[in-house]
């Protein structure tokens, strides 16, 4: 969307051990749908009337944009994390996973993949369980025609969270990520403990400049009205990928990407005929989201939120936007960044979630874990 461009003590550590077992929370609802390490549990009826799960199978992550293919990860990264298949939502859906403690549910921005979280993973995954996942449409996951509104894909968050047993979590969402977690906070506040988002507007409650306004303007936003365009766009972009998802990176940025990331976002987006398709999903799905927006907007959130921006790209405007939707809102600018916070600050947008979720993992720390049953060995 770029406008700008200590170990817990609960069951979920669990996750971190997986593939060598799978655990069964009771969680309700989430012991449906439960995919993890290539096996999917969906819901049977038998004539007694309960649904009883039943295991299918789900291929192993390979291809590009899978863990294995990704470049340059952090030293002892495959050891901390694994990827795997959630099916959720209608939806095969793509997860990194790994860590210790409370879960912690991260989602990227246009026209990144969960590799935009790897620098602050592994030390996130000290405390947490963390969840890196692919958007639909997006990397790994599927890019069906339809379901790119933020109702839409915050329910692919909740059917993904609760197949792999996890009742309530931390959020963090950046860039079209933002969208998806405050509609995912707003839609399902009975799940969010707290929210942290970065550099993105809301649709329908965040000013925007007139369509003429200054060259500086124009070149931070034109892609915006571009992504919505229905198949021009595609056209237009299918065999130029490096030239427009290159200038994405080059022109938001004030800490200049790696090569090998961009390479690595750019060859996943020429990957298939499909891969631009699902990317312009989102945008393409603007005037639903707003409609949406308009209806979330008049009850405020209650939980804490954290307020990212680079001084380089949206700064302030990031808490300014939150405060129109939320009461708790607190704000961090990390200096000599452009939008790809996490990328170009992982030390700086780290030490602010750190701080923000202390709370939350100590509380975690402190409650009793769930029970568990375990499905096989």
């Amino acid at each position: 969307m770029s406008q700008a461009s200590g170990n817990g003590d609960s069951d979920d550590q669990t996750n971190a051990k997986l593939p060598r077992r799978h655990v069964l929370r009771t969680a309700g609802a989430g012991a449906l749908g439960l995919g993890l390490g290539g096996v999917a549990l969906t819901a049977v009826t038998l004539r007694g009337g309960a649904p009883q799960p039943q295991a299918t199978s789900l291929p192993t992550p390979e291809a590009l944009g899978s863990v294995g293919q990704a470049p340059h990860l952090p030293a002892g990264f495959t050891k901390t994390f694994t990827d795997r298949f959630v099916q959720a939502n209608g939806i095969r859906q793509h997860v990194v996973v790994g860590g210790e403690g409370p879960p912690l549910l991260l989602i990227h921005g246009w026209p990144e993949t969960w590799y935009a979280w790897r620098l602050v993973m592994p030390a996130l995954a000290r405390h947490f369980t963390v969840i890196a996942v692919d958007q639909r449409g997006i990397g790994l996951t599927d890019n069906p025609k339809s379901g790119y509104d933020t109702r839409t894909l915050a329910r692919d968050m909740v059917t993904l969270m609760d197949a792999l047993g996890h009742q309530r979590f931390a959020v963090v969402g950046h860039d079209t990520g933002m969208p998806i977690a405050y509609a995912l906070a707003a839609d399902h506040p009975e799940r969010v403990a707290r929210l942290a988002v970065a550099e993105a507007f809301l649709p329908a409650v965040t000013p925007l400049p007139p369509l003429v306004g200054t060259a500086q303007a124009n070149n931070r936003l034109w892609h915006i009205p571009f992504n919505r365009l229905t198949d021009v766009n595609e056209q237009l972009v299918r065999g130029r990928e490096n030239i427009y998802f290159g200038w994405q990176f080059a022109t938001k940025a004030v800490r200049k990407l790696p090569d090998y990331a961009v390479d690595y976002y750019v060859r996943i987006l020429a990957s298939h005929h499909d891969a631009l398709r699902g990317s312009f999903g989102w945008y393409r799905a603007l005037d639903t989201t707003s409609a949406q927006d308009q209806q979330r907007k008049k009850s405020p959130l209650t939980l804490p939120v954290l307020a990212i921006g680079g001084a380089g790209s949206l700064g302030e405007s990031v808490a300014g936007t939150m405060k129109l939707v939320a009461r708790d809102v607190r704000s961090v600018v990390i200096p000599g960044t452009g939008h790809w916070v996490a990328e170009e600050a992982p030390q700086e947008v780290l030490a602010a979630l750190t701080t923000f979720l202390a709370p939350y993992r100590d509380q975690a720390r402190s409650t009793q874990p769930r029970a568990t049953a375990t499905l096989g060995t």
